[in-house]
């Protein structure tokens, strides 16, 4: 068996040993699927939306570009869900 990280060889004696460890690190892996819960956690600011003019939207902010240039702001309406970015 050969580390990724560091390179170190070693030899393998007892592979139920390592299949049993597998397997346990599997059945602790939980897929959590937050999505309808990171809306209702992320800030929302006062902005009227473009397509239905709602005055109340979430916002976050995503490097798009290289990281000497600033971060993109995107906007999601509360009411009707379009989706539209602001640069800065």
């Amino acid at each position: 068996m050969k580390c990724r990280k560091c390179g170190y060889i070693g030899k393998i004696d007892d592979s139920k040993k390592i299949h049993s460890t597998l397997e346990r690190k599997e059945k602790e892996i939980m897929i959590v699927d937050d999505e309808d819960e990171k809306i209702r956690t992320m800030p929302t600011i006062q902005i009227k939306c473009p397509k239905c003019e709602n005055n109340l939207a979430i916002w976050w902010l995503r490097q798009l570009r290289a990281a000497d240039e600033s971060e993109v702001r995107f906007f999601r309406c509360t009411v009707c869900s379009h989706t539209w970015r602001q640069y800065d």
